[in-house]
């Protein structure tokens, strides 16, 4: 079994729980409902995690992230997926410039991805080309340009949407960069009460005075916090369990087997460990359990299940394929120390 925590440990979990219970009902002054979208985006940010936000147009996934961006304190910029945007027109261009003395030379221009958090809007409207400049910048947190190579600031987050209807004229994302992003989070539409209460906020003169929380150098501090979480074999192994459940190899289900072209690969585990961690240090408890496993395998699992067409004929989903995997893998029993 893990270590006993420090009192400096319990300190920073009781920190870190506090400052979350503040920016949940910071955020809440703008952003009505949507509870558990909020909570897997600031897991992400606490795991060093990117997420794709898939939700028709209309459901404040903009305001969302600009309003996290303004509460912690970062820097933020959108960036508009275009057919016609370039790589060049993300991570910056070299321009050529006139120096006082009449020498010229050529001066990196950073571009819009040199931010703390991005939003890419509607990534899937922009070719592969643009949308692989991402790439670099997601994994290495740096971008290169000719020669020469610009670290990014930390922290460092990318979230981009995706529109679920008019996917004519799209480009879908190809596997490799959607194994990139932590979590796949669906943004479902409000309830009845909830749309009563954004109509009332949103069509009057009021503006919500939000209070920073939490600065750059304390978020790279809490998510140092976060990987020191203890995590016992038993949440490791089902975690495991589930990663390796979606793989359709001999063994696998048989429902895997019929509905499932692809599963997920080792990511997957590493991010539902993650996740679990920071689920359970937001929660204010400094270990990880099961439970909190199977609370962040939807946005985990989600984009790394590839259904085959046995699974499209007959409307399965992922997101129902998954379900029924939570159903059926066993749960281990926790070792004694």
């Amino acid at each position: 079994m893990s270590e006993e925590p420090t009192k400096s440990d319990l300190e920073a979990v009781e920190k870190l729980n506090a400052s979350y219970r503040r920016l949940r009902e910071e955020i809440a002054k703008v952003i009505v409902g949507q509870e558990h979208v909020l909570e897997e985006m600031l897991i992400a940010i606490f795991c060093r995690g990117h997420c794709l936000l898939v939700g028709v147009p209309g459901l404040a996934k903009t305001l969302m992230v600009h309003t996290i961006a303004e509460v912690l304190s970062l820097s933020f910029k959108r960036i508009q997926f275009t057919p016609d945007l370039m790589p060049a027109d993300i991570t910056g261009t070299e321009i050529l410039q006139e120096t006082s003395s009449g020498e010229r030379v050529f001066r990196f221009l950073h571009g819009p991805i040199f931010a703390n958090i991005i939003l890419a809007d509607e990534i899937n409207r922009t070719p592969p080309k643009t949308q692989a400049a991402l790439l670099e910048a997601m994994q290495e947190h740096r971008v290169t340009s000719g020669n020469q190579t610009f670290p990014l600031e930390e922290p460092f987050f990318v979230l981009a949407t995706q529109n679920p209807i008019e996917q004519e004229g799209t480009y879908p994302l190809p596997e490799a960069q959607l194994d990139r992003f932590m979590f796949n989070i669906l943004v479902d539409y409000p309830r009845r009460d909830e749309e009563l209460q954004i109509m009332k906020m949103t069509t009057t003169a009021h503006v919500a005075a939000l209070e920073k929380m939490l600065a750059a150098d304390e978020i790279l501090t809490l998510q140092e916090i976060v990987r020191k979480v203890p995590v016992a074999d038993h949440v490791y192994e089902y975690a495991a369990d589930l990663a390796i459940g979606t793989r359709p190899a001999e063994g696998a289900h048989p429902f895997i087997q019929e509905w499932v072209s692809w599963g997920a690969g080792p990511r997957a585990s590493q991010y539902l460990t993650l996740g679990a961690k920071a689920r359970a240090i937001l929660n204010g408890r400094y270990y990880a359990t099961t439970d909190d496993v199977r609370a962040v395998a939807p946005p985990v699992l989600r984009h790394r299940v590839l259904t085959n067409f046995n699974a499209e004929s007959e409307g399965v989903t992922s997101d129902s394929i998954i379900t029924r995997l939570l159903e059926e893998t066993p749960v281990r029993p926790a070792r004694s120390a």
